[in-house]
């Protein structure tokens, strides 16, 4: 494979994994409105690992964006 199809690939693949966990948050919701009673808290962990990963996910990219932020204005008052 050449260079071009494996970024390509790459590329696809953490497109993938970014929509696992709204689509983990989505299944608990369906798997919710289809038991009954006490049979509801089995979709509990799912809800749970889904909400976790997508705030996980949030506050990253919010320090990731922070980090370059002061990286850029760190290089503009060092810079003549």
């Amino acid at each position: 494979m050449d260079g071009g199809a494996v970024a390509l690939m790459t590329r696809l693949s953490f497109s993938f994994v970014s929509l696992g966990a709204p689509l983990l948050l989505i299944l608990a919701l369906v798997a919710v409105q289809q038991r009954q009673g006490r049979d509801r808290i089995q979709a509990l962990p799912a809800a749970l690992v889904g909400t976790g990963l997508m705030i996980s996910s949030a506050v990253g990219r919010r320090r990731h964006r922070a980090r370059i932020l002061s990286a850029l204005r760190s290089s503009r008052h060092s810079s003549p």
